[in-house]
């Protein structure tokens, strides 16, 4: 008798161990197959939106000139890609002697930043901290900033962040 009842239990055992194994497996590939056409959905979606453009510039010169070529290689790059319908994002980095740039009381470009400003107000203007420290200090006086700067720390590190964070990098 004990042995028919183990002929019997066998099939169980088997349909039993077959199961265990064949349930994880199924909802595993229906949970693959699930992933796969969602990310399918999600790769049509950053297809379509419009790239977007990361650009950094770099200013460590007193130099007019090359303040005005950063201003222009702003302006030029914002006019090409709305041409395109493309999305740019614009970051101006001043530091060491290039801090004159967002100075407000000695930047000889400050008619062409607010131009700029007024008609991309999107561009960021990012001046060094320790730079400015420093000008603080020698000159004995809080510096006045031209509208909308925002202090970093260091600029040569904000440009090694951003580059590395795959902006463009431009020193005009």
């Amino acid at each position: 008798m004990d042995r028919v009842v183990w002929y019997r239990r066998k099939p169980i055992a088997v349909s039993m161990f077959c199961l265990a194994f064949a349930i994880p497996f199924f909802a595993t590939l229906a949970a693959t197959e699930t992933c796969s056409a969602n990310s399918k959905d999600r790769s049509d979606q950053v297809v379509q939106r419009p790239p977007l453009h990361r650009i950094v510039l770099q200013v460590n010169s007193d130099d007019p000139t090359t303040m005005k070529h950063a201003i222009t290689n702003s302006l030029n790059a914002f006019k090409n890609y709305s041409e395109k319908n493309e999305q740019v994002a614009i970051e101006i980095v001043a530091y060491g002697p290039g801090v004159h740039m967002f100075r407000a009381d000695t930047s000889p470009v400050k008619d062409l930043l607010h131009y700029l400003r007024a008609n991309h107000p999107e561009v960021a203007f990012s001046m060094c901290g320790n730079t400015k420290m420093i000008m603080e200090k020698n000159e004995g006086r809080p510096l006045p900033l031209v509208d909308g700067t925002q202090v970093v720390p260091y600029g040569v590190a904000r440009l090694v962040e951003l580059q590395e964070a795959g902006w463009t990098y431009l020193r005009p």
